[in-house]
């Protein structure tokens, strides 16, 4: 107690001294949407910690009926930011979400779900801290148009890096080929300077960046990679990172998304997580001799991720999206296996590690659109179900696989588990493989069933639309 209420009085005293004029309360939904309520700087103070915010959480996806509504946020005073946006200078919190009257925990809380998974390792005696290192992808285009109605419906995007611009076929010189962007370099890039903006406010908000570069789709594709965290701060920072990098790309006249596939026959969009546990301070992923110099824990880890991987699925890939991505021939995954340095395999282990900080695992199923707290939770729980059941990856079948498994055969396929077609092949394997998240009461059987409905909802109501190629092949039958 006594130290949280020194934060508290750190962060008031920090976010007074800062000149902003507003403190935004920021909060996540069950899919993993941003949400915030503001109120003015003669409002923020140390009642706002200890009494938070009434909301309707009947308005928010996933979260409460109508008839029990009531929720409260409670800003955690580790995890604000300054921004400013519009001109207008403001603090922001991340929250917490509970209820109203008991003051408990909200159950349906994605923050709160990442942290009863952080504290279950702990309770397992397996590890003290897990990190997640996530690599954020994107695109940045000079504009994207969406029409729909009953008699018109598709989407236009605008990239004058890749030459793409509906309205005419000329290129404007210097221009990126196709699929040849990876670490592209001034003029061709165009979006470097912005990026570097936006790795400069991600830093000022307290994201470690790794580095960031140019990725391999020539409209505007980029990569940021945030350095590890443990599984509810990482969290946090991809959500402050694509607020920032969405609201910067903005002001710089163009559109930021993180859509897993926006153009066919492009690259598109992962959001791949590197992971280790530490315990006593040493990173028990890494044994010298070991395949890939990984201990054996840390290859029951890969067994677990792989074993469950087609329920895992349904959180890591939340969109019907997803699984355009999930296509040969893109560095995305399509089987669950694992390797050394492999771009195929749904498990990566980056090659040359020769020291124990360097010891981790690479999962590259994932996208952006997953909630990220459901996500690391989700993950670092099928992991210790690995370690748990001591699933050996080879024995399960799982590889390792030291080729491109994108050329193997039929034959040589055969037994290989392959990743979900669609999210709703995702959300039946979720139905049927749960009980690995149920531990520690992490995911509650409630969580579960709400998030397959509402993720059901969104499957309905995309396969009642038309789809502009369905015209074009079927007009005239």
């Amino acid at each position: 107690m006594a130290r949280k209420a020194d934060a508290i009085k750190r962060s008031i005293i920090a976010v007074k001294r800062s000149d902003v004029e507003y403190v935004n309360l920021k909060f996540a939904d069950l899919v993993g949407r941003w949400h915030q309520v503001t109120i003015p700087i003669s409002n923020f103070g140390p009642h706002t910690f200890g009494m938070g915010v009434a909301f309707d959480g009947s308005s928010v996806s996933g979260f409460t009926r109508l008839e029990s509504g009531d929720l409260r946020l409670m800003p955690d005073p580790e995890v604000y930011f300054i921004e400013e946006v519009d001109s207008t200078r403001s603090a922001s919190f991340i929250c917490n979400c509970v209820e109203a009257d008991t003051g408990k925990p909200f159950s349906r809380d994605p923050r709160f779900i990442a942290e009863k998974a952080e504290h279950f390792l702990v309770t397992t005696g397996i590890a003290d801290k897990a990190f997640f290192m996530p690599e954020l992808e994107f695109n940045l285009f000079d504009d994207v148009e969406i029409f729909g109605s009953p008699q018109t419906t598709g989407y236009a995007i605008t990239s004058g890096e890749a030459g793409l611009d509906p309205g005419s076929y000329s290129r404007c010189f210097p221009w990126l080929v196709d699929n040849a962007g990876y670490h592209a370099m001034p003029p061709a890039d165009r979006y470097w300077a912005l990026r570097c903006s936006m790795v400069s406010a991600m830093e000022a908000a307290g994201i470690p960046v790794k580095y960031s570069h140019h990725e391999v789709g020539s409209a505007g594709q980029s990569e940021i990679e945030i350095r590890p965290n443990t599984p509810r701060r990482t969290a946090d920072h991809i959500l402050i990172a694509k607020h920032l990098i969405k609201v910067i790309a903005a002001e710089g006249g163009v559109v930021a998304t993180f859509i897993p596939k926006p153009l066919h026959g492009q690259p598109g969009n992962g959001m791949h997580f590197h992971q280790h546990l530490i315990k006593r301070g040493k990173n028990i992923f890494y044994k010298k001799g070991g395949y890939g110099n990984l201990s054996k824990l840390a290859l029951y880890y890969i067994g677990g991720l792989l074993k469950h991987g087609r329920a895992l699925l349904a959180f890591t890939c939340a969109s019907t999206n997803s699984y355009r991505r999930l296509v040969p021939g893109f560095e995305a995954p399509t089987c669950f296996v694992y390797a050394i340095g492999n771009r195929s395999a749904a498990v990566r282990i980056p090659k040359g590690i020769g020291l124990a900080r360097e010891a981790r695992i690479e999962f590259r199923p994932s996208d952006a659109s997953a909630n990220p707290y459901l996500a690391v939770a989700a993950m670092l729980l099928a992991g210790i179900d690995g370690i748990i059941n001591s699933i050996d990856p080879e024995k399960e079948g799982f590889g390792p696989y030291d080729l491109d498994v994108f050329g193997l055969n039929d034959m040589e396929a055969k037994g290989i588990k392959p990743v979900p077609h669609s999210l709703e092949e995702a959300l039946e394997a979720l139905r049927e493989d749960h009980e690995f998240l149920l531990r520690g009461d992490a995911f509650s059987p409630d969580v579960i069933e709400t998030w397959i409905d509402v993720k059901t909802r969104e499957i309905r109501e995309i396969s009642r639309h038309p789809h502009p190629l369905e015209i074009q092949l079927y007009l005239d039958c």
